[in-house]
């Protein structure tokens, strides 16, 4: 057995999914078996890399990480210390103002969503995939049709503000978008 002190340090990815697990690990997510929330951070990172072939460290530790801002009591202070400068930053770019109402948060997403960095776009990209995803195939049990026609117009609005980000990415939105749609 390998001492404790003499392990190397838990790489950047593992160390932010563990954060991520811990943060989320008593909420679910809205579909009808809530599900882990856990689940939906794990899936950005697997769309990214698996299905986009980005191994950016800290994309995959933000995708990891990009709800316990908004969802959980971690502070911006605190994910600094424990990830660094770089990979708080993505996470705060791709985070919405709780403090400010729904609509104004969702209108800000678009209205804000061209002038974030690369890497915070490749994030919302994959958020929004996976989100339009979870909404086709396990809706929220109490979100109507036109319910889930409104996020999925809101989410293309925004993904329109990112395009030339990363085609594999905006392909795999534009696959999803279709196929959620009417008809």
């Amino acid at each position: 057995m390998v001492e404790e002190s003499r392990l190397p340090p838990l790489p950047l990815i593992l160390k932010a999914l563990a954060f991520a697990a811990d943060k989320h690990r008593n909420q679910r997510r809205k579909d009808r078996e809530a599900s882990p929330y856990i689940n939906h951070p794990i899936a950005l990172a697997s769309v990214l890399c698996n299905e986009a072939g980005i191994s950016d460290e800290t994309v995959l530790a933000a995708a990891l990480l990009h709800d316990t801002v908004e969802d959980t009591d971690t502070t911006e202070a605190e994910l600094s210390a424990h990830f660094g400068p770089a990979v708080c930053r993505v996470v705060m770019e791709v985070s919405d103002d709780k403090a400010l109402p729904k609509v104004e948060r969702k209108r800000l997403q678009v209205l804000h969503a061209n002038q974030i960095s690369h890497q915070a776009k490749l994030i919302k990209l994959a958020d929004k995939i996976c989100n339009l995803r979870d909404i086709h195939h396990r809706p929220p049990a109490d979100w109507s049709a036109e319910r889930r026609t409104r996020y999925r117009e809101w989410a293309k609005a925004v993904i329109d503000q990112v395009r030339g980000s990363q085609p594999e990415l905006e392909r795999l939105f534009d696959d999803i978008y279709r196929r959620s749609g009417p008809g």
